[in-house]
């Protein structure tokens, strides 16, 4: 196969200081990424493939495959960045950047002669299967026009007709308000634990909220007979709409893409408006939903907020008892206002989670656990042990 020609900066991604990168993206910034087309407001779009692994590479007993609808799913992230990223049960996960460990002391951070914080780039993994790639410094990851697609091989052709792979069409290096169009490892943690939980979905009415690429609706899917997979933006809406179309072989219940703005006080019904909802589709929420999801939407206190009201208008309208699944990074940052390293969006998350179980008068009470790390893990990403999934139980009181 010939290699393309070398590519000129034009046809490199730029990142600009005000802008967000996943670790998703960033720990191989040196692959090459197919862009397929721009989206409404001119940003490119790119198309990654997760490979749902065999039980044997899973480590798992089941020797289903996706179209099994069974619990042994794997998944190889688009980008997997170097060094085994399958990590089996119960086995350390401490293969974080320095900038994410949970203390000064573990990241080992040291002070130069001003009294700044060092921080060391992490070096590369002594496994890398890889080690003639370019060093990960340069993170310019070169794109693939669509009349190059052809140049990926008759390999990556066939693997993605392939019914245990799953396709996601994201862009990469957003400004913050558009973090939700990229692919993070909150969303693979938590579809992760959806494929270790089979009761918990099955046959089931689910709602997500801040569903961003759709990915954990898709997987949550493969379980659920519905699935309301929810966002706000009619563009990040019609990319998510996009990629439940390119895995429809792929899902056994239906997926409906609807806009539920959290700083609203009702859903929009309004058939004018892109993604509305129905009469019909607003009953059967509130009267069949038994689980809500959301994962890697607690970057903003603001938006945390608003998060957690919807969460609680929403509960107060459901004629069942439901679970809520949380997924949040635990970011660490070092910040002026305080000259020392703080995880401020995080704090805050915690007490709010902190505040839902106060007694109040309530027709509702909310039960709040920490998930444990220690589930199978069929997906190929980074596990670090600032990933976090919280369950939250909501009955009504009796």
């Amino acid at each position: 196969m010939s290699h393309p020609a070398p590519t000129s900066p034009m046809d490199e991604v730029t990142f600009r200081s005000d802008t967000v990168l996943s670790d998703v993206h960033l720990y191989t910034p040196n692959q090459r990424h197919l862009m397929v087309r721009l989206n409404g407001v001119g940003q490119p779009v790119f198309l990654s493939q997760f490979k749902f692994l065999s039980s044997h590479d899973s480590g798992t007993d089941s020797g289903a495959e996706l179209g099994d609808h069974r619990d042994s799913y794997s998944e190889k992230a688009p980008h997997a960045g170097p060094g085994p990223l399958e990590l089996p049960p119960g086995s350390d996960h401490s293969r974080e950047s320095p900038s994410l460990q949970t203390s000064r002391e573990e990241a080992g951070a040291q002070l130069d002669e001003d009294g700044d914080l060092d921080v060391v780039r992490r070096p590369r993994a002594a496994s890398d299967p890889d080690p003639s790639r370019p060093p990960r410094d340069k993170v310019h990851p070169v794109i693939l026009r669509q009349e190059e697609e052809d140049s990926l091989g008759d390999e990556a052709a066939q693997e993605s007709s392939l019914c245990n792979v799953i396709k996601i069409e994201h862009t990469m290096a957003t400004t913050l308000e558009d973090v939700g169009k990229q692919v993070w490892r909150g969303a693979l943690l938590l579809a992760d634990y959806i494929l270790c939980q089979r009761a918990l979905l099955q046959g089931c009415t689910v709602l997500e909220l801040g569903a961003g690429t759709g990915l954990v609706s898709i997987v949550a899917a493969t379980l659920a007979r519905t699935v309301y997979c929810t966002d706000v933006g009619a563009d990040l809406l019609a990319m998510c709409q996009q990629n439940i179309a390119l895995n429809g072989h792929l899902t056994a219940g239906i997926v409906k893409v609807r806009e539920l703005d959290w700083l609203r006080e009702d859903l929009c019904t309004d058939p004018e408006v892109p993604f509305c909802w129905s009469e019909e589709e607003v009953s059967d929420l509130y009267s069949h939903t038994t689980v809500l999801l959301a994962a890697e939407v607690f970057y903003d206190d603001d938006l945390t907020d608003a998060l957690f009201k919807t969460l609680t208008r929403i509960a107060h309208k459901l004629k069942n008892a439901c679970t809520v699944i949380l997924s949040v990074e635990k970011r660490l940052n070092f910040t002026l206002r305080h000259l020392d390293v703080t995880c401020e969006a995080y704090d805050h998350f915690r007490a709010c989670l902190h505040a839902l179980e106060k007694p109040a008068t309530s027709q509702v009470r909310f039960s709040v656990e920490p998930v444990g790390a220690n589930f199978p893990q069929h997906l190929v990403y980074e596990r670090i042990r600032q990933l976090e999934l919280w369950k939250i139980l909501v009955e009504p009181v009796t």
